[in-house]
């Protein structure tokens, strides 16, 4: 379906145009009528889908016509980055109307509170934030919401697994009872429908390709024990010389800088990010990714829905994703907008319950590589994969890991 046939502003499809869309992707075609007949919505469809248009687009059209400066809508979103790139969106598709934004998020300096303090307190027709970042604005006790009708959760799985739930529940006794509410997600877990119960009025839903990849990435997995990882990691960079946009995606923060560390000591140009970093440097990490001056950025399962880069080659898992869904949104990374792309996983003995999930849920079986001989030996596949580390099999595979440590240096890195 075109832009032309959803209803909206002439203005509005201006800035689609000049942006160069003219087909909806599915979600937004489903979800645009339902958010301009004023309808609670669930909807759930995976990264890369335009799920941001697909809510921006019929709000900004019941703003095109908007006299007064009050706050209409708030959107709240799990991270910093998420809600820069949001309000970048909203600014680029307003450009032929009068509609104001603001990010809200925490790391900026006073004269960045300040301007948040002002937004909230006089108005902005669009308020995007982050849920900590405005529970300190609403305890100062100048936040006005009396006039907003419409609530915007996005992404709203990962707020949830990142503890929000009472932050949500806090900032929603603050706004009005009549209101709009729509809920975004990658996911849809028995706590979003709780969350959904207690918030909206009678929504309806819409679910879009929520458990397969896209169809341009190539998938690919090496069994290996920790120990080997590094090399492995190494050995699928090298082979790709070309590609100048490579993201790994580590379960752990404390093990970015270990990751970097070996990358730099290889000629890698690579980087990491973490919530460990101010807000300057995450946006100078960035910067310099989007530019191609950084070749490789490491990172955590959170900035897999918090950052819009295009043109990513390459995505590696170096741990398997502990749920199967976010495997799905790390490698939708890449092969973004009908490019194609590449996805590795790593897998030790302990995450193959964690592959057999993964592989169930995208219904295929991703191709098992084989390491160089001058590895090691690499652990065998196995359908009884132990799913806890104290157990027999956990115990024997860990010994098992530490007889096969390999060579010095493979040693060292392990202890790192």
């Amino acid at each position: 379906m075109k832009f032309t046939e959803l209803g909206l502003d002439e203005n509005i499809l201006e800035a689609i145009s000049q942006m160069g869309f003219e087909n909806a992707t599915p979600i937004q075609e489903f979800a645009i009528p339902n958010i301009l007949a004023n309808k609670d919505l669930i909807a759930c469809a995976q990264t890369g889908t335009g799920k941001t248009a697909a809510y921006v687009l019929p709000i900004l059209h019941k703003l095109s016509k908007k006299q007064d400066t009050n706050t209409d809508t708030l959107i709240l979103v799990p991270t910093r980055e998420l809600a820069i790139q949001i309000d970048q969106e909203i600014q680029g598709l307003s450009y032929y109307i009068s509609v104001g934004s603001i990010a809200v998020y925490g790391g900026g300096d006073g004269i960045v509170y300040a301007e948040q303090e002002r937004a909230l307190k006089h108005g902005r027709d669009i308020i995007v934030a982050t849920p900590g970042r405005l529970i300190s604005h609403l305890a100062q006790g100048y936040v006005n919401f009396k006039h907003v009708k419409h609530l915007i959760l996005d992404e709203a799985d990962k707020m949830l697994d990142m503890g929000f739930l009472e932050d949500l529940e806090k900032i929603i006794n603050y706004l009005p009872k009549e209101r709009q509410t729509l809920m975004f997600s990658a996911t849809m877990p028995s706590k979003i429908r709780v969350l959904a119960k207690k918030v909206m009025h009678h929504p309806e839903e819409i679910s879009i390709s929520v458990s397969k990849p896209a169809e341009g990435v190539s998938q690919f997995l090496y069994l290996c024990y920790d120990a080997q990882k590094i090399g492995a990691l190494k050995l699928i960079i090298n082979q790709k010389p070309e590609y100048n946009s490579i993201i790994i995606f580590t379960s752990a923060k404390s093990k970015i800088n270990d990751i970097v560390k070996e990358l730099r000591h290889a000629g890698f140009k690579a980087r990491g990010i973490s919530s460990d970093l101010d807000q300057d440097q995450r946006e100078e990490v960035l910067i310099g990714f989007r530019s191609k001056r950084i070749r490789i950025l490491v990172a955590t399962d959170v900035m897999s829905r918090g950052i819009d880069i295009k043109e990513i080659n390459m995505v590696i898992n170096f741990d398997a994703p502990h749920d199967a869904e976010d495997y799905v949104h790390r490698v939708g990374r890449t092969a973004r907008a009908n490019t194609e792309g590449e996805a590795y996983t790593l897998v030790n003995p302990k995450d193959m319950i964690k592959l057999q999930r993964i592989e169930k849920l995208i219904e295929m079986e991703v191709p098992r590589l084989k390491l160089p001989d001058e590895m090691g030996a690499q652990p065998e596949w196995r359908t009884d994969a132990p799913r806890d580390k104290n157990n027999f099999r956990g115990r024997r595979d860990n010994q098992h890991d530490k007889n096969r440590q390999g060579n010095p240096r493979q040693r060292s890195e392990r202890k790192k």
